[in-house]
C-alpha cells in the first residue's frame, strides 16, 4: 500500500487541513508556530528558505523522493538536490523533473517537451523542434535527450 507522507507550509496548514488531508509535516519559520497542528504532524522548524529546509528534511530521513506541488518554479531552487534525491515538481499544467544525458522516455505522438533551461551540444531523437526550447514527439515512441551537462530540467505537460 503507497501512503505518501504530506508536508505542508505553515501557510498553506489550515486549507489543507479543511480539506481533510492528514498531514504529517508542517514547516514553519523557527519561533513562528502560532499553527494549532494534527495529532502526530511533526513541527519542522525551518529558516527563511523553507524549501531548502524541507528538501534537507526529506534527505536526512533519507526518502528517496519527492513530489511537490508549487506555484513557482526556479531550476536554482532544486538543482542542489538532484544528486540526493527523485524529484518531480507540479507547477500548473506542468510536471517537471531533473534529466540526466542520454535520458530516454516514451510518450504519444504530438506531446510537449520543453527544456527550462540552456542545454549544451543538444542532441534528440523523435523530437521536432517548434518553438524556442519547446520540442513535440514525432511519433508514438521514445524520445532522447543527449546534451553535456550534468542535469537539466524539463516539463511535460500534464
Amino acid at each position: 500500500e503507497w501512503s505518501p507522507s504530506v508536508i505542508v507550509s505553515d501557510k498553506l496548514y489550515e486549507i489543507t487541513d479543511s480539506i481533510g488531508i492528514k498531514i504529517d509535516g508542517v514547516l514553519t519559520t523557527e519561533g513562528d508556530n502560532h499553527v494549532e497542528i494534527q495529532s502526530n504532524t511533526q513541527v519542522i522548524n525551518t529558516g527563511p528558505d523553507q524549501l531548502e529546509d524541507a528538501l534537507k528534511f526529506l534527505i536526512s530521513e533519507e526518502y528517496p523522493a519527492v513530489n511537490i506541488i508549487t506555484n513557482e518554479f526556479h531550476t536554482k531552487d532544486y538543482a542542489l538536490f538532484t544528486d540526493f534525491i527523485d524529484l518531480v515538481i507540479y507547477n500548473g499544467d506542468k510536471k517537471i523533473f531533473p534529466v540526466k544525458p542520454g535520458f530516454s522516455k516514451w510518450k504519444p505522438a504530438g506531446e510537449k517537451v520543453e527544456l527550462l533551461q540552456e542545454v549544451t551540444e543538444l542532441q534528440t531523437a523523435n523530437l521536432k523542434h517548434i518553438e524556442p526550447a519547446v520540442f513535440e514527439t514525432e511519433r508514438d515512441g521514445f524520445y532522447t535527450l543527449i546534451f553535456e551537462q550534468p542535469v537539466i530540467f524539463i516539463a511535460e505537460d500534464l
